[in-house]
């Protein structure tokens, strides 16, 4: 074996070792708040959670679920989100190809007149200034991982890749969560048009018995104005109920990544929740929240940042070979034509200190703020699923008082009409007062039975479900 060869595999075999010297770090999860008390006075030790159930058990409205499908197959913003993970993927791969050695094929013919003055060769002497050279080889270069730069780049590589997954993950947990609220909102608003609609028809046969009344002397002309000015008030809310229909649906097709149209939907009486709203313990979020995976390998990512950053500081090793054959002559291109060279050598840069020390301080500024708005994705989770239960309960809790508060309205209209025509011991602002607060409650619990169906829409992409 030849000299040349042994001082060669002597470098291969010294790059070997100093590569078991990296120094990159290993990444490990960092330390987070405690997650104790995410949920504020929420305490359970039960992991079971709403969050592992499926979008199609969790709402049980075949029409609502069929709308969810078609957002989920055809909403704009997710399928650019899967377009990133496209992306992301093609850098993956891109970082693992960098460990092997490039390879490169060089075919050409350099043509060449040289100046005789230029060659200063003595006068008498023939020389061929003009000459055509043949090249045909192949060249290769291979960088060894002494530090770790190019796992660390792998890796950066891997946490960015998964990153994206994360994020698509969290586009269609809220896209499942901006459909179901807009879903339960139009049936809301349907709800509540079709009540005041009832209560026009109502109040227009109220003006007729108020007229009949006056004529009999029972009541005012000031009654009868009242009763048309009643009437009128219910007939206001209509025209804006029925946009807010129209925004709500336009706003369904947009989710649905369509042109706007009309929405086939049910209605909200026969909406069914979870019996069981499990909530898990806090700890789940960091596996089931995917804007919190999400920041977790964003940190991840500055974190392998950090690391390739302290790699510039230390020498990097490149090994470079070439050969092929090169002749003057084509029709003996291979004849005693033969050429190659096998190059290794060491770069250690030194005036270009303050630029590495600058590229490493912004990569652990970087790493800071990724650690910080992980933390932050954390404490925000925590408090969404703690507004989102506890405007559940109370809409729960505001359910039995305000069919009471119906039912009694509903008799103080019926006995006020009544004392109306038999009895000059009330007047129509009984009537009309008792009329205007029985509406109020109706449309107040159609907004009730609204807001314990998007709390239990918002605990559940809260909690992190949706994309399993």
């Amino acid at each position: 074996m030849t000299n040349s060869s042994n001082k060669y595999i002597l470098l291969v075999m010294t790059a070997a070792f100093l590569s078991a010297c990296s120094v990159t770090k290993n990444y490990e999860r960092p330390t987070t708040i405690s997650t104790d008390k995410l949920y504020r006075d929420q305490t359970s030790a039960d992991t079971t959670t709403i969050a592992d159930m499926p979008w199609q058990t969790v709402f049980k409205d075949e029409k609502l679920n069929a709308l969810i499908q078609k957002g989920l197959d055809q909403n704009l913003n997710l399928k650019n989100a899967i377009e990133n993970i496209v992306q992301a993927r093609a850098s993956l791969r891109q970082s693992k190809l960098a460990y092997y050695p490039t390879l490169q094929l060089d075919a050409n013919a350099t043509h060449t007149k040289q100046s005789e003055a230029g060659l200063n060769f003595p006068a008498g002497i023939n020389i061929n200034t003009l000459t055509t050279t043949y090249k045909l080889g192949l060249s290769t270069s291979w960088e060894a991982d002494i530090w770790g730069k190019l796992s660390s780049s792998k890796r950066a590589a891997l946490a960015t890749y998964l990153a994206s997954d994360a994020a698509k993950q969290a586009v269609q947990t809220q896209l499942i969560s901006d459909i179901a609220n807009n879903y339960f909102r139009l049936l809301a608003y349907d709800k509540s048009l079709k009540i005041t609609q009832e209560t026009l028809e109502s109040r227009i046969k109220n003006v007729a018995t108020i007229k009949e009344l006056k004529e009999g002397a029972i009541v005012t002309g000031a009654a009868v104005v009242q009763s048309e000015a009643n009437q009128h008030a219910a007939e206001v809310l209509i025209p804006d109920l029925k946009q807010s229909i129209r925004e709500t649906e336009n706003a369904l097709n947009i989710l649905l990544g369509q042109a706007p149209g009309p929405i086939d939907r049910g209605n909200l009486d026969s909406q069914i929740v979870p019996e069981n709203l499990a909530l898990g313990v806090p700890s789940q979020l960091l596996e089931n929240r995917p804007d919190v995976r999400q920041a977790e390998f964003n940190f991840r990512t500055a974190f392998e940042m950090t690391n390739m950053a302290k790699t510039y500081f230390y020498p990097s090793l490149t090994l470079t070979a070439s050969g092929g054959f090169s002749n003057l002559e084509l029709k003996d291109f291979f004849a005693n034509s033969v050429f190659y060279s096998l190059i290794g050598g060491l770069t250690q840069p030194i005036f270009n200190q303050g630029i590495n020390k600058m590229r490493l301080t912004q990569a652990q500024s970087q790493q800071v703020q990724a650690y910080n708005n992980f933390q932050q994705s954390l404490l925000t989770a925590g408090q969404e699923v703690s507004n989102a239960l506890y405007t559940y309960q109370m809409a729960v809790e505001k359910e039995d008082s305000r069919a009471k508060q119906i039912e009694a309205l509903i008799k103080a209209v019926d006995y006020t009409q009544q004392l109306l025509e038999y009895s000059s011991a009330t007047n129509y602002t009984d009537v009309l007062t008792s009329e205007q607060n029985l509406l109020a409650a109706q449309l107040s619990g159609v907004n009730d039975n609204l807001q314990k169906l998007q709390a239990v829409v918002n605990l559940y992409r809260a909690l992190g479900g949706g994309w399993k």
